[in-house]
């Protein structure tokens, strides 16, 4: 049996019994790489539609008959199944996808191997002739794919730093500052590398050509923990470093900050990324004001930012499961829930299944239901959400929403490139689509009243994201429940005025510890 292999990082390249194949042509290849990304039966009028989109429907499907020939022609070999509806690649045929060798390694946890698997973006130079389905497509997997390397590399820096192969480390680290230049947290990743394998000359060009980058495009100096890296009293092993516990079969990344009788554990919204949420100088001011008043656990959800990528949405009794496994894992004994936008439900279901470890709960900018319904006009019409949704997916990997988000930071160039590179490491257009459809569809109004610890919801008026009639909605129905309704209009908890955001907060575990 002749042995097919698909390479699709990089340029398309197909290849039978390890001897490569040329075919020299464009939607042929196309062809050959979605069938074997489907790993299942396409129609055959979606795929005449991916291929010829402006064609007549007969026309179409004329010249994908004739194009299997020829591709069948070139590869010497009968490789398709085909029906009067459908066709796939014949399970006859053994297929080999680089891509999906690379998301097995992933699966599997051994990084090392899916990197060496990557050697290029997926189908990177590669468009067939006026298809613009089949590069959208194409676009949404390549992001996916690259999402996942850039998770991988992270593990593979803190895993060779941890056992002392700090070369190997300093490779991996500089993989990550090519994927995004602009970071500080991988231009550190890189600099602290270099610096544990002793070549500090090495260290000084990237820290210089860092500063560089920062100055050309964001007119921004290095951030203080960026500079104190080149100190000579600097002491890499002293960073605060990624922790995993696992979970319900998934590793899940999480930090903890300083010490306090109450832990403050925070949620920040549908993405984050424990890493590069101290990246901006603003959240990174908000939550080192939070460690004034305990200790601060942050944790990304299964799927999201470093915790391991899994192949659906996790729901809201998954992420409540996921709080207390990361709250056992930080031997936490009471903490009060921050629980922002999104992730509300999620704190809202933890603090009604486990009142005796929770000793309060804080909601910000959250909703008790994904969607509108006519007991409850606080939210978008589904209709609404999921053009919402669609735009934030169509723009994904730039700083899409942050005018709505954070209107005060949204003319910050600074601001908006973290904001990107934060969306990019923490999920791909196809995860975040799962996740938003999950929250869709959320409902914890009928939690709300069995309630029982001591509850604060803030909201700023303006809010342009949720709006404020939700956060009253909440803490009506939750007995107790303070309401502080706050000035400002952005959305996001750090941005804006801090001040009377933390200052409800300090109140509020000022009473109940």
């Amino acid at each position: 049996m002749t042995a097919f292999s698909l390479g699709t990082f990089g340029f398309p390249e197909v290849r039978a019994d390890g001897r490569p194949i040329k075919l020299a042509l464009r939607k042929g290849l196309a062809l050959l790489v979605y069938l074997g990304e489907a790993r299942s039966a396409v129609a055959r009028e979606m795929m005449a539609t991916l291929l010829w989109p402006e064609t007549p429907r007969e026309t179409g499907l004329a010249r994908l008959r004739r194009l299997l020939h020829r591709v069948e022609l070139a590869l010497g070999k009968s490789v398709f199944e085909t029906d009067r509806t459908s066709l796939r690649w014949s399970p006859d045929v053994e297929l080999q996808l680089d891509s999906h060798l690379f998301e097995e390694a992933c699966d599997r946890g051994a990084f090392e191997q899916a990197c060496l698997v990557y050697r290029g973006d997926f189908l990177a130079g590669f468009a067939p002739e006026d298809c613009p389905e089949f590069d959208d497509w194409a676009f949404f997997r390549r992001e996916a794919l690259r999402g996942r390397l850039v998770h991988a590399l992270e593990r593979l820096v803190q895993d060779k730093n941890a056992a002392g192969d700090h070369f190997a480390a300093t490779a991996h680290a500089q993989r990550l500052v090519e994927l995004d230049p602009l970071s500080e947290v991988y231009g550190r990743h890189l600099i602290r590398s270099l610096l544990l394998a002793g070549d500090r000359s090495a260290a000084e060009r990237h820290h210089a050509a860092l500063t560089q980058r920062l100055r050309d495009e964001l007119d921004v100096a290095p951030e203080a923990e960026t500079e104190a890296l080149m100190s000579p009293a600097a002491a890499p092993h002293a960073t605060p470093t990624t922790r995993y516990v696992k979970g319900g079969g998934v590793h899940l990344a999480y930090q903890t900050y300083g010490r306090g009788p109450l832990d403050i554990l925070v949620m920040p919204g549908f993405v984050s990324h424990v890493e590069r949420a101290w990246e901006h100088p603003a959240s990174r001011t908000f939550l080192a004001s939070l460690m004034k008043l305990g200790r601060l656990i942050v944790f990304d959800r299964r799927g999201i930012g470093l915790s391991d990528r899994v192949g659906s949405a996790p729901g809201i009794d998954v992420t409540a499961e996921d709080i207390g496994t990361v709250l056992r894992a930080a031997d936490s004994r009471r903490v009060v829930l921050f629980g922002a936008s999104e992730c509300g439900p999620a704190c809202i279901k933890f603090a009604v299944d486990e009142p005796r470890r929770v000793a309060g709960l804080i909601l910000f900018g959250a909703l008790a239901k994904g969607c509108w319904s006519e007991d409850y006009p606080h939210a978008l019409r589904a209709s609404q959400y999921d053009a919402w949704s669609r735009h934030l997916i169509a723009q994904w990997g730039g700083p899409v929403g942050i005018e709505t988000f954070a209107p005060t930071l949204a003319g910050d160039p600074q601001a908006r490139a973290w904001w990107a590179g934060l969306l990019r490491a923490a999920s791909s257009p196809g995860g975040i689509s799962a996740v938003l459809e999950a929250f869709r569809d959320a409902d914890v109004r009928h939690l709300l009243p069995q309630i029982a610890v001591p509850t604060s919801v803030l909201h700023r008026r303006g809010d342009k994201a949720v709006r404020i009639a939700a956060g009253r909605d909440i803490a009506s129905r939750i007995k107790g429940a303070e309401f502080v309704e706050l000035d400002g209009n952005d959305h996001w908890f750090f941005a804006g005025d801090q001040r009377p955001v933390l200052e409800a907060i300090g109140r509020f575990i000022g009473r109940i510890s």
